[in-house]
């Protein structure tokens, strides 16, 4: 048992990718670099114009920056592995790479799952609790919130690491995905993984309905703040500075939950579909919603593009 264990920690994981669209390789290839060149791109540039534009520097965008970050993070765990493994029809990775990659890939959905919760707090006290926003939600909460998230996060997605380490990993070291998702991972372990699955679900569920449940209370006392104005362009202003931000947790949550009801057996094509929503298609999906839908950071962002143009 302990030489199946060593010679999968040794020789490591074959990620097989997408190698049932071996014929389509390349294209696939170029079209997930130029999604990771716009994402990477999207979210430096949200990072960089918060961090250096002062009328940016506030409660809502402190707590963009750092889900642009996340984003980030996910983004560089995951897609550059991919890029190789779909032009080479596959490839090996570490058990120990393994669980880094799932580490920072957990690491990064709780704290997106935090990060939308005190953007929605942020967002209740700017139209429930207009007169009081700038006393409570002041730099020190905002600090004191991201800290927290980032911290928790990183305790929390610690724990299942930690217990992964411990199993024992025989058989056939050949998953079929293109990362080291927790699903096909714990199947290549000889020990008995329930512990690990309740644990893990357990601990999930509550770091996802949690917020969940949070946001969903608090935009039900945004919408009924905002049926109570008066004049349509007072509820259509109030109204738009939660927009981008409601549409980012529709689709954060959207592909979060798309993920919990596939099928973690059976039909490998649909789990990588899903997984694609969440670590490909909605960190790039963020910033562009944020571009599109806010004023400020589209006047900031044409302002930033002037200033780089070269001088002749």
């Amino acid at each position: 048992m302990d030489n199946d264990m060593n010679a999968t920690s040794n020789n490591g994981i074959f990620l097989r990718g997408f190698g049932n669209l071996h014929d389509f390789k390349i294209p696939f290839f170029f079209l997930f670099f130029a999604i990771y060149m716009l994402t990477l791109t999207s979210n430096l540039l949200i990072i960089i114009l918060v961090s250096t534009h002062y009328h940016l520097q506030s409660p809502m965008f402190f707590f963009l920056a750092h889900l642009s970050f996340s984003d980030l993070l996910v983004t560089t765990n995951i897609l550059p592995n991919m890029l190789l493994i779909t032009l080479t029809d596959g490839g090996m990775v570490f058990l120990s790479g393994c669980l880094t990659q799932f580490f920072f890939y957990g690491l990064s959905a709780t704290t997106e799952c935090l990060l939308l919760s005190a953007m929605s707090y942020d967002r209740y006290l700017a139209i429930c609790k207009p007169l009081h926003y700038h006393t409570v939600m002041d730099s020190k909460l905002c600090s004191s919130l991201v800290i927290s998230s980032w911290s928790l996060s990183f305790i929390l997605t610690i724990i299942p690491i930690y217990f992964l380490q411990r199993l024992r990993f025989c058989g056939i070291n050949v998953i079929d995905h293109f990362f080291c998702d927790l699903g096909p991972l714990l199947e290549l372990s000889c020990s008995d993984t329930s512990f690990v699955k309740l644990e893990v679900f357990a601990m999930s569920t509550l770091l996802t309905m949690v917020p969940f449940v949070f946001i969903c209370v608090t935009y039900v006392y945004i919408i009924l703040s905002i049926l109570r104005i008066s004049t349509n362009t007072g509820r259509q202003k109030a109204f738009s500075t939660c927009s981008s931000h409601l549409a980012v947790v529709c689709a954060f949550y959207g592909a979060l939950f798309a993920m919990y009801v596939a099928p973690s057996k059976g039909d490998s094509a649909i789990n990588k579909g899903v997984s694609l929503l969440y670590t490909v298609v909605t960190p790039l999906f963020n910033p562009i919603i944020y571009s599109l839908r806010n004023q400020d950071i589209r006047t900031t962002i044409r302002k930033y593009l002037r200033t780089q143009k070269p001088h002749i």
